[in-house]
């Protein structure tokens, strides 16, 4: 069985992204069972500054950091459960000392295997305005489409004032249920939680839109690699 390793940036993600790989396990390998994972994440407060200035060199530093400790902790292959900080993915591919499931390209082929056609995608303004999810969707076929520039806003605000802080509030999932509902309108047949903190407030059950989860996608991933299957 291979071991895990997790490249964190915010606390909330990271926990998610964790407690799915540990709980989802148990169906194939029995009670209280999951393969090894080794997770290490620096301060968000050091990402930030990097992600206003747009330094994705800076950005790739920090996860290579990151990968290189998990590496020396016996990781197979990694993992980041933080959409935003793909966009850093070129500037360490050449150097990575472990191969990555790339969390836009999971959800994509998730996508495509549900049969949507038109995604909507959600996350902060540093994902929403990025090429990550574009790249990847089209790779597949599939189109997108990205809230407004005031949705991105304030959506941003959430995440980084309420959601990486543990902190949902129904007025926070009233905003999304109303900014999916314009992505609806545009013609998309589900929506990309591209941010792993909005699977906290957001889910099929409250969503206009089918949702695609890019967390719990991801850890799923991650477990079927390390199993196997």
């Amino acid at each position: 069985m291979l071991h895990i390793g997790i490249v964190g940036c915010s606390a909330e993600g990271a926990a998610l992204c964790y407690r799915t790989v540990c709980l989802e396990a148990e169906p194939w390998l029995g009670l209280h069972a999951h393969p090894e994972v080794t997770l290490h994440t620096h301060a968000l407060a050091r990402y930030v500054p990097l992600l206003d200035a747009a330094d994705w060199p800076g950005v790739a530093a920090l996860m290579l950091d990151s990968a290189q400790r998990l590496a020396r902790a016996g990781a197979d292959f990694l993992i980041c459960p933080d959409n935003t900080i793909h966009a850093a993915m070129p500037y360490l591919r050449a150097r990575t000392p472990r191969p990555w499931l790339h969390i836009a390209e999971v959800v994509a082929l998730q996508a495509r295997a549900r049969g949507y056609h038109r995604l909507g995608i959600t996350g902060t303004r540093y994902l929403t305005d990025s090429e990550v999810y574009p790249q990847a969707l089209e790779a597949q076929g599939i189109e997108f489409v990205r809230p407004s520039p005031a949705a991105r806003a304030e959506i941003n605000r959430i995440i980084f004032e309420e959601l990486v802080r543990g902190q949902q509030r129904p007025e926070a999932v009233r905003y999304f249920q109303e900014v999916f509902t314009a992505l609806q309108r545009e013609g998309c047949d589900a929506v990309v939680l591209g941010c792993t903190e909005v699977p906290l407030i957001m889910h099929d059950g409250n969503s206009p839109l089918p949702t695609l989860d890019s967390t719990r996608l991801l850890a799923r991933a991650a477990l079927r690699r390390a199993i196997g299957l």
